[in-house]
């Protein structure tokens, strides 16, 4: 009957990971009719930050990004040592394993929920939670094919690491509580923003054991063990978690060796690894800072400087709607209200569930903290959502409907969130002829090289083009105000001064913030009147530096311009910036209506919004010919007009802005191709990107 019971378990799982995997190739199917998302013959992954670990592949594979002080190492991240293990030893190419690797770690989720419900000898309640909860919104969006992120693990690793500590208190044996510890140990390397959640689901089976076992010496055991892998010593060896899992090991051995050890001396050892595991995890600032990073707004403050915080531009930290924070835990708001009560029944009728607190936690952190941390709650959830269910189906005595209705009730929760699945078309990061550009900027530059950009574009300028940057997805803080002024000034040669005087500081000490350190000095003011003049001197060229001005940035520029469009001395903004992108919609006479609701009055040299109207200084067409050379022709209104209008032809997209906007090196060097050949020189030009090399 075991060995049957046995079978029916790897059966449970089995399916429910195909069919985790199979929904995923949704996405798949769909993103494969455009030639577009494919390079190298494979499609391309979805996220940005996925080419911050594919950089860090390429570099233990083939030696690339030596000289980029910001390249992740192999032994750093999990994700870049099994990407790099499995493109070295199977068929699979580098392009193939972050597409899919997503999907096949993600899927295993499936293995700690259906096993968490064979604890209380409910396989089926585990399998359909599985189906469940391997497919909700949140934890689809962070984990589909093609979004190649640490997310992967997010939720995986956890609930392995919550299936161990509730098997530690349920069968109350030393053996579950090594694996919980072996899991935890392991943990960082797989997804080290987790401590905190790890940190405080250990606290709480502390809190647990004590209270319910505080007299057995299984307790004090089990809680060396976890506190031991818990705490985040460090060890002078290459393979530091494989260090830590020895050390584990090794307590483990030997508590078994020595079990006639009196209960008290384990009770001592326990309070001095808890009091260690405190002061070395610095639990609490920790858990504190977490949730204070994803608080702040406004600026942030850097010696004497104020800085613009970028948290409140990232859509993942910012405040959601309960309805979107309900469907993505849950698929909809009627399955949340349900999960959340089955959740508290499950409170109720089994208390180790009290030790998935923090997840829920977490995830419930992010109806204020931002929708990133919805992940965490959505296996929970999906247990607590089925088991409603499977509770309500105890009392119907008809065997048959008692099944049918937990299978029934999971197939409708599935409904919404398979449509989700099936409506969420999201492209990959960049097109084929995007890529092909930053190809082409490998073939002009050398490793050493650097290209300032945006951050949004850091990591796949890294891995298509093999060049550094100034700033990137992990390391977008006070540099943005380098690079933002770059892209924002009217003066060509602050641009061209600034971007040497700041790659070259960089590359001098890259473990400091480059912006506190210049403008930390002197006057901040005073410095950018220095550089635009060109009285400071700047320091020698020792590499090559390019400006990677893209099409896409268009639709993020006003943002890209809050970050240097202040006074660093007081935080305030020095212009207000006005742009908008648009495309025209009709024309009638001389009216031209715009899709954003706006109108062009030509005749009167007008710009109208409902009843205001303003004033306008000119009007550009941008015409983009066959050599990529930028034709230009202006009808100017007078110089007391308030906004400038460009028609960019070839994309049938129309730009308005304030005067101070039009000047920008951006639009300046990408939307009208005007540069300062003394200072610049063109090496790519496309439709969708122009790049510049300093000449200087």
């Amino acid at each position: 009957m075991e060995k049957e019971n046995r079978r029916t378990l790897v059966l449970y799982i089995i399916v429910a990971y195909l069919f985790s995997f199979a929904v995923r190739l949704i996405w798949v199917h769909w993103a494969s009719q455009f030639p577009q998302f494919f390079w190298n013959g494979q499609l391309m992954i979805n996220t940005n930050d996925g080419y911050y670990f594919a950089s860090g592949a390429q570099h233990a594979l083939w030696g690339m990004h030596a000289d980029n002080p910001r390249i992740p190492s192999m032994w750093g991240y999990g994700v870049v040592a099994l990407t790099t293990w499995l493109t070295k030893f199977t068929p699979m190419s580098l392009e193939t394993v972050i597409l899919y690797l997503p999907a096949i770690i993600s899927s295993l989720v499936v293995i700690p929920i259906v096993l968490i419900a064979r604890l209380f000898d409910k396989p089926l309640w585990g399998f359909l939670a599985a189906l469940l909860g391997a497919v909700t919104w949140s934890y689809y969006n962070r984990t589909m094919v093609g979004y190649y992120d640490t997310d992967m693990f997010s939720a995986m690793a956890p609930m392995f690491i919550l299936y161990f500590l509730m098997r530690s208190v349920v069968r109350f044996d030393l053996h579950s509580a090594l694996y919980a510890a072996l899991m935890i140990t392991i943990y960082p390397f797989l997804y080290d923003q987790g401590r905190a959640i790890v940190f405080a689901m250990g606290l709480i089976y502390a809190g647990y054991l004590i209270w319910k076992h505080r007299d057995e010496r299984v307790t004090y055991e089990s809680l060396i063990l976890v506190f031991l892998a818990l705490t985040p010593y460090k060890l002078p060896v290459p393979w530091e978690y494989l260090a830590h899992l020895l050390v584990v090991s090794a307590a483990y051995w030997f508590l078994q060796r020595y079990r006639e050890l009196p209960l008290k001396p384990l009770m001592t050892i326990t309070g001095v690894l808890l009091l260690l595991f405190l002061i070395l995890g610095d639990v609490f600032p920790l858990i504190w800072h977490k949730i204070q990073s994803y608080m702040v707004t406004g600026t942030t403050e850097e010696g004497k400087l104020h800085f613009y915080a970028v948290n409140q531009t990232v859509r993942e930290a910012g405040k959601i709607p309960f309805e979107l924070f309900a469907k993505r835990i849950s698929g909809s708001v009627p399955v949340f209200f349900l999960a959340m009560l089955g959740y508290l029944l499950l409170l109720w009728r089994y208390r180790p569930f009290l030790l998935s607190l923090p997840l829920m936690g977490i995830g419930f952190f992010a109806y204020w903290g931002g929708l990133r941390f919805t992940v965490y709650a959505v296996p929970v959830a999906a247990l607590g959502a089925v088991y409603l269910f499977v509770w309500i189906a105890e009392y119907i005595r008809e065997r048959r409907l008692a099944i049918a209705l937990p299978i029934a009730a999971t197939a409708a929760m599935l409904v919404p969130n398979i449509e989700h699945i099936v409506a969420y078309k999201v492209p990959t990061v960049f097109s084929a002829p995007e890529v092909k550009d930053l190809v082409a900027l490998d073939k002009n530059a050398g490793g050493k090289d650097y290209t300032l950009a945006w951050w949004d574009y850091g990591y796949p300028i890294w891995f298509y083009s093999d060049t550094s940057t100034l700033i990137d997805g992990g390391k977008h803080d006070e540099d943005n105000y380098i690079v933002s002024k770059i892209l924002q000034t009217d003066s060509p040669t602050l641009a061209a001064n600034l971007s040497r005087l700041a790659i070259e500081t960089y590359v001098r000490n890259p473990h400091e913030k480059v912006a506190p350190k210049l403008f930390g000095k002197k006057d901040p003011n005073l410095l950018l009147a220095e550089l635009e003049s060109g009285k400071v001197k700047l320091p020698p060229k020792t590499r090559e530096i390019y400006l990677y001005l893209p099409l896409k940035m268009l639709n993020i520029f006003p943002t890209v311009i809050l970050f240097g469009n202040l006074d660093l001395k007081t935080g305030k903004a020095l212009y207000r910036p006005r742009f908008f992108v648009t495309r025209p919609l009709k024309k009638e006479g001389d009216v031209l209506a715009l899709s954003n609701g706006l109108l062009i009055d030509f005749a009167r040299g007008k710009l109208r919004l409902g009843k205001e109207e303003a004033p306008l200084r000119r009007f550009v067409i941008a015409t983009l010919d066959r050599d990529m050379k930028i034709g230009i022709k202006e009808q100017n209104y007078g110089s007391d007009g308030l906004y400038s209008v460009i028609y960019m032809r070839n994309y049938n997209q129309i730009l308005v802005m304030d005067e101070k906007t039009y000047h920008s090196l951006y639009i300046q060097m990408f939307v009208l191709g005007h540069y300062d050949p003394k200072l610049f020189e063109p090496v790519v030009t496309s439709p969708y990107t122009r790049i510049y090399r300093l000449k200087r």
